[in-house]
């Protein structure tokens, strides 16, 4: 098929089907720059988090946004990845990316993207991410007419059809997102959470039911709804030494930290991440259990039945 050509420029799309040498030089580019994709879903949770606005707003679901919100997002990614990556500004398009225009697409529907006819011919960065399952997708496709549905919505934004979905050139596929942990409680946990009167002690309960997951930072600051958030963690006043009594730690991104939950089993706590767990003294019915040493005396993980004991406070290195 030869590609289409405007005002006597080259063509914006390969005369050769399946030939999209320019398509594969912005993917290089970016897996050269993200192997992995941490840095795209780095920018992904900063989209959803500053949309939420959990610090101000206490909200973290989905279903809690206005609408104008939720069409937003894709505004916030668009901005967040370029701020991440640093992409150029493109010509006609978001980006320039390896020298080719790029517009990126974000949809909370995997192949829902809704392409304007100013982007036909371009090539795509399509995303998707959902929050309620902790993936992420992004690819590459150029918005060739055959892969693009004949019906379009009153803007003339038309969608990909099943070869334009088949086309798509996967940079990642279903990759984790960073957890939002408060999706995975109970009703009865975010209740018991949500109705504490005051930041500190929404952020004491949070630590007490959720032993044993990564809380993030915007978890924190969800809970707390205070500027100061990260106070309401830390020892002098903050959950550490308020559940100190009651023998659960709180872990965080420091060396000891991560070795203590290394050899409980306990997920290592990333930057910016806490986790939790109760503890108490081994003893000869815990034989066998992984023992940290914490004070000169050997210390497991609670369970039910165990007796409460004040745990010593941790070294913050």
């Amino acid at each position: 098929m030869d590609g289409e050509t405007i005002s006597g420029q080259a063509p914006l799309w390969p005369v050769s089907e399946g030939d999209d040498p320019a398509l594969e030089a912005v993917a290089e580019t970016i897996l050269r720059m993200d192997p992995d994709g941490t840095r795209f879903a780095r920018a992904i949770r900063r989209s959803m988090d500053m949309l939420l606005d959990g610090q101000h707003t206490g909200r973290f679901r989905w279903d809690q946004l206005f609408k104008t919100e939720k069409a937003h997002l894709g505004t916030l990614i668009e901005i967040n990845a370029q701020r991440e990556f640093g992409f150029e500004d493109g010509t006609s398009m978001d980006y320039s990316i390896a020298g080719a225009d790029v517009d990126c697409k974000y949809s909370q529907m995997l192949g829902g993207w809704m392409i304007p006819p100013e982007a036909h011919g371009h090539i795509l960065l399509v995303v998707w991410a959902s929050d309620e399952q902790s993936q992420w997708s992004a690819g590459l496709v150029r918005a060739l007419p055959e892969r693009l549905n004949n019906g379009g919505n009153r803007d003339a934004k038309k969608t990909l059809n099943a070869v334009g979905r088949s086309s798509i050139r996967w940079l990642f596929r279903d990759a984790p997102l960073q957890e939002n942990m408060l999706l995975r409680l109970s009703g009865a946990d975010i209740e018991a959470i949500f109705s504490q009167t005051s930041g500190q002690r929404r952020v004491d309960e949070l630590f007490l039911r959720a032993q044993g997951r990564r809380i993030s930072r915007n978890v924190v600051a969800t809970v707390a709804m205070q500027e100061d958030y990260m106070k309401r963690v830390r020892y002098n006043g903050g959950s550490r030494s308020r559940l100190q009594p009651h023998g659960i730690v709180v872990l965080g991104h420091y060396s000891r930290h991560g070795r203590i939950a290394e050899v409980l089993g306990l997920p290592v706590p990333g930057p910016g991440e806490s986790v939790s767990a109760r503890l108490v003294p081994a003893g000869p019915e815990h034989e066998g259990k992984p023992t940290v040493e914490l004070d000169g005396r050997g210390w497991v993980l609670a369970e039910a039945g165990d007796a409460e004991a004040a745990v010593p406070k941790l070294p913050e290195v």
